[in-house]
């Protein structure tokens, strides 16, 4: 593939999954969760990795305490390597209570952000003023709209048929696509139990009655196990949020196939051979003899 020939490995190994999408993908999103990280951290992180990821969020409302020439920088920096990046819709519930969507859109727009988060994780908005604010930022001309559905506090969990509803109503709105609430820890909230395991009963209904539109979810799952279970299930090319700027390439080494836990099943099980034990090969050194041992 030729977007990978510049890849340190790309004449040695095939991905055991080369069902991958390259950028620009609308599919197969990788969403970064950024609670602060410095330009240093920015520029290495995106040097390093932004071909896998696709969108940055400032997540909740950290993008305030930036000062207003370093976040501009921190966004156009982002930009440069063909990344979304949009501050956290907890950020935007705060201008729906406070009367000021209009500013902070205005706001947003002129910092440079492509995109915006509209959600309802902590407060709760009534559907046409959500899908208002959808149309709205549409009409504001960012590249990237996405909202969110389920709520952040366990005691304010959603009827599952709401949920699907709200989902279809926001893609109606104009929503790129919809976030499924998995919170930073990934416990306690929609297909996640306490523990950060995921609720197969949960997981069975929204991907039921969603259908064809399974493709404009993306489920916020921080944790390696979330991202397992929804690969092997989705395919390598199911959207994950909140992931950690460290475990970028960690992530994409499970949706090819090149870390333990998915190439036995992509390499093995898909391929329909029984797993084999070589034996009998000796280390040799490039056109010299076999080596007996290795110090």
């Amino acid at each position: 593939m030729p977007e990978h020939q510049n890849k340190a490995w790309y004449d040695i190994l095939d991905f055991p999954n080369m069902d991958r999408l390259p950028k620009p993908r609308k599919t197969g999103i990788t969403m970064v969760i950024d609670k602060g990280l410095g330009m240093t951290e920015t520029h290495d992180l995106l040097e390093l990795a932004s071909d896998y990821v696709d969108h940055l969020k400032l997540t909740f409302g950290t993008s305030a305490f930036y000062d207003r020439r370093l976040l501009k920088q921190k966004i156009e920096l982002v930009k440069s390597y063909g990344v979304h990046i949009f501050p956290g819709g907890t950020f935007l519930e705060l201008a729906l209570l406070q009367g000021r969507l209009v500013e902070f859109l205005d706001r947003a727009r002129s910092l440079g952000f492509t995109g915006v988060e509209v959600s309802d994780g902590t407060i709760n908005i009534d559907p046409d003023t959500r899908s208002n604010t959808i149309k709205l930022a549409r009409a504001y001309g960012f590249e990237l709209v996405v909202s969110e559905v389920g709520k952040k506090d366990p005691r304010d969990l959603s009827p599952d048929a709401e949920l699907w509803r709200q989902v279809s109503q926001d893609l109606d709105s104009g929503s790129d696509l919809v976030i499924v609430e998995g919170r930073e820890s990934g416990q306690g909230v929609v297909i996640y139990d306490p523990e950060g395991n995921i609720l197969e009963d949960e997981l069975e209904d929204i991907d039921r009655h969603l259908g064809d539109k399974r493709d404009s979810l993306l489920w916020e799952a921080p944790k390696k196990s979330q991202q397992l279970e929804l690969i092997m299930r989705f395919g390598s090319n199911v959207n994950l949020g909140n992931v950690q700027p460290q475990d970028v390439l960690a992530l994409e080494a499970l949706r090819v196939g090149v870390r333990g836990d998915t190439l036995r099943q992509y390499y093995l099980e898909m391929a329909g051979v029984q797993p084999i034990t070589i034996r009998g090969i000796k280390p040799k050194v490039r056109g010299g003899d076999p080596v007996d041992s290795i110090d």
